[in-house]
């Protein structure tokens, strides 16, 4: 008897298109001009293409803060990025993020359905309800209350998938033999209008091949989590341990069945951060040179705290004194404290310890190719995960690192296919075909 071994899913998480470690964008092999270079984004999402991967996630802000002085940290315009993406891969999903809070539902659903349509079925959309005072000043608004933010988003995506579900795959194709273009019969309005916001319909365009695009949606709390329970393919987290991370995952199998659905319906997909070399030692090195002095008393003041116990500049690159060894104090706020306090005992100076990603906001691994894939299949098997957003803490070459040296890991331990699945999004994360809204939820805006 042969056991089929489920695939975890694998993405990469491209907002910046420099890394998720913040001084990525300075490094010589790196781009500065990455976040406006198309050239560029195309060339790393044929890199995770060539590797397999199942998606390309772009989370998004529509707004700069006041005051801001950093960098880019997110994508200059998720719909226009992906639909050049789109023209230049054939296999990798696409999963840009649309706010419920300033889009209407019939340009969510023209929009998306094009870009589905033009990508062969590879386009999915993280739906998010905005929350900052920043964006909503950027569309002339005032923050809502909860209510009415969530009352939108269950009416945005209600009214969305409606439209897609408009025009049906009996309306057929154009016959040149016929005369007959389509069959209007199954292109119908819909005639929706809520409280928040309304279309008549129909869309002018057919289904695509997986349908329509998957709902990607946050691991929010409270009010989130229902509508997360109704919608949502693939629910998007950061938790930072698998302890973590499996209560999560529960919770949102629970808002599922709750709203009708099967638990296994949502997937629950981790960010994930990491950084490769040959030795264990050649990958904290490299981390090291990301990290730039002028940087030193912010990190080292977050690093104190997690370790409970002061680390001045002067003890950057030693190990910690006895003294210092002795006061070592868990932070019951950081949860990546007991990673770092176990480094410090395990003789690690507080560069090395820094150097491990115990400030990086998400969980992973730096080190061999072997150790991420260990990691990896650690979360899998532990059913704290069954996707991983990538978040390379240096793209320009952390990404081929990951698929040329712990993809064929994954693939050797039946953990990853090789090659691609099927042609669209919904084949390749094993979500089933959908059109229009999924008649089994509970038809509920509370």
């Amino acid at each position: 008897i042969i056991m089929k071994i489920r695939h975890m899913s694998i993405g990469i998480a491209m907002s910046d298109f420099y890394g998720n470690h913040k001084n990525a964008w300075r490094s010589e092999q790196t781009d500065p001009l990455a976040y406006i270079n198309i050239e560029e984004q195309i060339k790393y999402a044929k890199i995770a293409e060539n590797g397999g991967l199942d998606y390309i996630f772009m989370p998004d802000r529509v707004f700069l803060h006041t005051g801001f002085t950093g960098i880019i940290n997110f994508p200059i315009d998720p719909i226009v990025q992906i639909s050049a993406i789109a023209a230049h891969t054939k296999h990798i999903g696409l999963i840009p993020t649309l706010s419920t809070s300033f889009n209407e539902p019939y340009t969510i659903a023209r929009q998306l359905r094009a870009l589905d349509l033009i990508s062969g079925g590879r386009v999915g959309w993280q739906v998010v309800p905005s929350f900052e005072p920043e964006a909503f000043a950027n569309y002339g608004q005032n923050v809502p209350k909860s209510s009415d933010k969530y009352g939108r988003l269950h009416e945005v995506i209600q009214i969305t998938q409606a439209l897609w579900g408009s025009w049906k795959k009996e309306a057929g194709e154009p016959n040149q033999n016929t005369g007959v273009f389509l069959n209007s019969e199954y292109i119908q309005p819909i005639n929706l209008q809520g409280k928040y916001v309304g279309a008549r319909g129909p869309l002018q365009a057919p289904p695509s091949p997986q349908g329509q695009p998957i709902l990607v949606m946050p691991a929010a709390s409270n009010s989130g989590i229902k509508p997360a329970g109704m919608y949502a393919d693939t629910i998007i987290g950061m938790p930072n341990t698998i302890e973590e991370s499996v209560h999560l995952r529960e919770i949102f199998r629970s808002a599922a069945q709750e709203s009708g659905r099967n638990a296994d319906d949502i997937k629950f997909m981790v960010f994930f951060t990491f950084g490769i070399g040959k030795t264990h030692r050649e990958a904290l090195n490299r981390r090291r040179e990301m990290e730039s002095s002028e940087d030193f008393p912010e990190r080292l003041r977050h690093l104190s705290m997690l370790l409970g116990v002061p680390i001045s500049e002067t003890d950057i690159d030693e190990p910690l004194t006895s003294i210092h060894l002795s006061n070592l104090r868990q932070n019951p706020q950081f949860s990546k404290s007991a990673q770092a306090i176990r480094l410090a005992k395990e003789g690690y100076s507080p560069l090395d310890i820094i150097a491990h990603g115990v400030l990086d906001n998400t969980p992973g691994v730096v080190g061999t190719a072997e150790d991420v894939a260990d990691y990896l299949q650690e979360w899998f098997e532990s059913e704290a995960a069954d996707s991983f957003a990538l978040a390379a803490d240096r793209l320009s070459d952390a990404l081929s690192d990951f698929v040329d040296q712990v993809i064929p890991i994954l693939q050797k331990r039946g953990f990853r296919p090789e090659g691609y699945m099927g042609n669209t999004l919904r084949e390749n994360m094993n979500i089933d075909y959908q059109i229009g809204v999924d008649p089994r939820i509970l038809n509920e805006t509370e």
